[in-house]
């Protein structure tokens, strides 16, 4: 049936979902493509705004997840330049716990969710869960229902 849940279904369409994770720490950006990995989206990381802008002039990226504090281009910079050339990314911005003016900022400049660091595993599957579907819901795919 058209817009029922299927097993297996949503899996499949994750994996049309490319995230790209910029952050200036290593660890960080393997840790957050482990865990988007293992929730069947496809990764791809970039260690800074620059290399991040190279890659969505390459590739068709659907979410960005990035620091905000990063050297030589901020995360602020970074969301700035993404909506103006690529609007259709969903962008979800990270900060240190307590930088809520900054997080503020990034909100009023377009970003569609935030992230306060440290967090858990399961708190980025949520919060981009909750931006895939919102790039689902504008590709006017329906949400799966119950049978």
């Amino acid at each position: 049936m058209i817009g029922r849940y299927r097993p297996g279904c949503i899996d499949r369409m994750k994996n049309a979902v490319t995230i790209l994770v910029v952050d200036d720490e290593p660890v960080m950006r393997s840790l957050l493509n482990k865990i988007l990995t293992r929730d069947g989206y496809m990764v791809l990381v970039a260690a800074g705004g620059r290399e991040a802008l190279d890659i969505l002039d390459r590739q068709r990226v659907d979410i960005v997840v990035s620091d905000l504090k990063m050297p030589e281009m901020d995360g602020l910079e970074l969301l700035r330049m993404v909506k103006e050339g690529h609007p259709h990314v969903a962008i979800i911005m990270m900060t240190a716990y307590g930088d809520t003016y900054t997080v503020k900022d990034a909100l009023l400049l377009g970003a569609d969710e935030y992230i306060t660091k440290p967090f858990k595993s399961f708190e980025i599957s949520l919060v981009v869960e909750r931006a895939y579907w919102r790039i689902m819901a504008g590709a006017d795919t329906p949400a799966p229902t119950e049978e």
